[in-house]
């Protein structure tokens, strides 16, 4: 049985946190005005005007009636959910006491801003009990105000090891009738104050990795249908090291993660998307190397891997030994060193081919995959065949099933998604699995 989930989106690719407040601007709300105008593939899914760490103490306040004033004027146009952060902390009273008034002045309807916004960001979060404080927040501001209970929703940052272990009751607590935990949405990683609650050092002074959060995360996630999504990747430069972060992270069921420009936002936007072309790969000193599509063949343009041919045998250099080979033995020995990273229009065509066949009444069908792989102008043709039953479909159909969430609410997008792949292909998306 599958877990239920409360909200329509079932995937975040971008949690985009903007300060509330700018000191020393003739408009200090200039940076959530420009967020709002964020459009298409540069728009998150999930923008958060952020009224905490982003934004001076001093200037919360202020913060606060520029959400109100940004969000009644652009909200309704904003073509993500609108989930701004507010202060609150596990062991301070009077910063909970702040974040609720801060969240009943933004969700006063006479305000003008509430019917735009989807929800509040609660961090500093401790154990399951503070998540019942903020739960409790919410019912009286939602009773205050007269809205429907449970129309605002409450996201969580995880970022002590109180909340890491709250993680594993929260599945259990929702439903109860002592309260509505039923609003909660996403639950999101902050490594660094997580670094600092856990009293971690590195030589470096970096901040640790901490795939066992993440991982942590993304599991409390799944059982509670929620969303997972990873903290902020500071240094906005390295675009390698953050589309590596996201590849590792959508390895544990964590496809959001935070972002903290636009750019990054368009990085995160596109990268747990299916590729548009599909990509073979070579194992080569325990990485794998990207193979150059050249006229239908695959081919190997480095220096360490050679491979020679005479008289019908092969020697293969690679890893810094050589290899006298037969063909045969020169395909195992390549297949076993490659592998094929599909695109689209690849997972969209075996699942069609894996519905045909189930229609036909067959339970298991054969796919082929092949390349003629080059080094040093030697060429080799590759074959290998993947069993599909119904379980490999579901597995296949996770990267269709994350497109059509995104193109059903994010209709912005839907002439950059026609761009990279081709409106055929965007159609045939749409339908298969359905």
């Amino acid at each position: 049985m599958s877990v239920q989930r409360n909200y329509e989106r079932e995937f975040v690719r971008t949690f985009f946190t903007s300060p509330t407040a700018v000191q020393g601007e003739d408009d200090s709300a200039k940076m959530i005005r420009s967020a709002a105008g964020l459009r298409g593939i540069q728009a998150p899914d999930v923008w958060v005007p952020d009224n905490e760490d982003a934004t001076a103490p001093s200037m919360r306040d202020e913060g606060a009636r520029n959400i109100i004033d940004v969000v009644a004027e652009h909200g309704a146009d904003f073509p993500g959910e609108i989930h701004p952060r507010v202060v609150w902390h596990r062991d301070d009273a009077e910063k909970r006491l702040a974040g609720f008034e801060y969240m009943r002045e933004i969700a006063d309807p006479e305000n003008g801003a509430v019917e735009d916004i989807d929800g509040f960001v609660i961090p500093e979060v401790g154990d399951i009990d503070d998540w019942k404080k903020a739960d409790e927040a919410f019912q009286q501001i939602e009773a205050d105000h007269g809205l429907e209970e449970g129309s605002l929703s409450m996201s969580v940052i995880v970022e002590s090891g109180e909340a890491e272990i709250a993680l594993n009751r929260i599945r259990d607590e929702m439903g109860k009738p002592s309260n509505t935990l039923e609003r909660m949405f996403m639950l999101v990683d902050g490594e660094v104050d997580y670094t600092k609650d856990m009293r971690a050092m590195t030589p470096t002074g970096e901040l640790p990795e901490w795939p066992e959060l993440r991982h942590n995360t993304s599991k409390g996630a799944s059982a509670a249908g929620l969303i997972a999504v990873d903290g902020p990747y500071d240094n906005i430069r390295d675009i390698e090291g953050y589309k590596e972060r996201m590849k590792a992270n959508r390895a544990k069921g964590m496809t959001g993660i935070w972002s903290l420009t636009p750019a990054q936002v368009e990085v995160a936007n596109k990268a747990p998307l299916p590729p548009k072309t599909g990509t073979w790969l070579l194992e080569v000193g325990g990485d794998e190397v990207e193979l150059a599509s050249e006229d239908g063949r695959e081919v190997y343009d480095g220096d360490e891997v050679s491979l020679s041919e005479s008289g019908g045998s092969y020697v293969l250099a690679i890893d810094g030994d050589e290899h006298e080979l037969t063909e045969e033995e020169l395909r195992e020995e390549l297949l076993d060193r490659t592998s094929y990273v599909p695109s689209m229009d690849d997972i969209v065509e075996s699942m069609e081919e894996f519905e045909a066949a189930k229609e036909a009444g067959k339970g298991a069908i054969a796919m082929t995959q092949s390349a003629t792989l080059v080094v040093d102008g030697v060429e080799i043709d590759l074959s290998k065949d993947r069993m599909w039953d119904e379980a490999t479909y579901q597995a296949a159909q996770t990267p269709i099933t994350l497109f059509q969430d995104v193109y059903e609410h994010r209709p912005d997008q839907h002439d950059d998604l026609a761009e990279i792949y081709g409106s055929d292909v965007v159609e045939r998306a749409t339908q298969v699995g359905n």
